[in-house]
């Protein structure tokens, strides 16, 4: 099948989920045999790479503004694949759904990945909040399929529109990586650090963990990584501690990356909006003490892998690392727990190969 997938930054993924989603689901469908192109925004891809992991790639401007960055790229990705022959599109990000109806026109099957709530996200404004409202039922009726990405997000669309979508989630890796580039280059030892990922906004409550990281009794150092484009305010705010246990990186990705994730003493994950959360994912595949914000995504997630805090508990979440640190051998068998749940659950093989089928089954009821 000659496939695209829309809707991201771009591969090699250097910034989110949806980046590396696009890059490990288009690699392993390449891999299966698929012909696959991955169109990428040109502040993000440079245009002089034109393939990566046997994906081609195609490489677009867009308007670089929060409101505009998704949804200008995607228009113009979308009219670019008309004329690409594609037996089928996969669109990410449920802002997107609003073009779906366009390839269909020309009678090439779109599915698109929904992700999370994201009207939700504190960052959008009332214009924001109301398209993101309009793309939700516009995804229910546009696209061929839908896809969501945890069974929360499954039962949303349910229960709030009467859509049916096909459940499948993100997925990790749970071999270790080689090396500790990235430990020595930060200063850190083995097995004694927390970490946190995400992007740098509101909704993950990256100053809720350095608040509570604050109140722990411990020489242990916490290492915040990430970044985010639009929320310069927001960073400063969080990275103004005087804790000086706390240090911050920046956007980390690749094998640095997955060193700081293998290496950690335990993972802390404070989201509070979206479905599946691919750092959470990431770090039960590397065998992390996890301690999770008390979302029911969250939860379905983890279940019993790790440890949940009262949703946005600051005292709670202190309470919690203050025990890791005290208590550590109790701890310990939520490792294991954690990688075989990743390894039975969240394998990209799993991943791909339902994608592989949602495509097969379109592409043949096109033909």
């Amino acid at each position: 099948m000659k496939i695209a997938i829309i809707g991201t930054r771009g591969i090699p993924a250097n910034y989110g989920g949806f980046e590396t989603f696009a890059e490990e689901c288009s690699a392993g469908l390449v891999d299966r045999g698929h012909q696959v192109t991955v169109y990428g925004r040109s502040h993000y891809v440079p245009k002089t790479l034109k393939t990566h992991r046997g994906v081609r790639l195609v490489v677009l401007p867009t308007l670089e503004w929060k409101y505009t960055d998704t949804v200008a790229h995607s228009f113009l990705s979308i009219f670019h694949a008309l004329f690409g022959k594609y037996d089928a599109i996969l669109i990410c990000n449920a802002a997107n759904s609003i073009y779906a109806w366009l390839p269909r026109l020309f009678g090439i099957p779109v599915v698109v990945n929904v992700d999370g709530i994201e009207r939700l996200r504190p960052k959008w404004n009332r214009v924001g909040k109301a398209y993101y409202r309009l793309c939700e039922l516009l995804s229910t009726c546009f696209p061929n399929v839908i896809v969501t990405d945890a069974k929360v997000i499954e039962q949303y669309y349910r229960d709030r529109y009467g859509a049916d979508s096909v459940f499948i989630p993100y997925g990790t890796i749970t071999e270790k990586p080689v090396g500790r580039e990235a430990l020595e280059k930060y200063g850190l030892i083995s097995g004694e650090y927390f970490l946190y990922v995400s992007r740098l906004e509101p909704e993950n409550n990256a100053h809720l963990v350095v608040r509570a990281f604050e109140k722990v009794r411990t020489s242990r150092r916490m290492v915040v990584v990430g970044d985010a484009p639009y929320a310069r305010d927001y960073i400063e705010q969080v990275r103004a501690t005087r804790d000086s246990r706390i240090i911050f990186p920046g956007a980390v990705y690749g094998k640095g990356y997955r060193q700081l994730q293998a290496h950690a003493c335990c993972y802390i994950h404070a989201t509070e909006v979206g479905g599946t959360h691919p750092a959470l994912i990431e770090a039960m595949g590397q065998g992390n003490i996890i301690i999770a914000n008390g979302t029911p995504e969250n939860l379905e997630v983890l279940g019993s892998a790790g440890i949940l805090y009262q949703k946005n508990d600051t005292d709670a979440l202190a309470r919690c690392l203050q025990d890791v640190v005290d208590h550590p051998d109790k701890y310990a068998p939520l490792k294991t727990a954690a990688v075989e749940r990743a390894r039975s659950l969240y394998s990209w093989d799993k991943v791909i190969n339902r994608y592989e089928e949602v495509f097969r089954q379109l592409v043949g009821s096109a033909r």
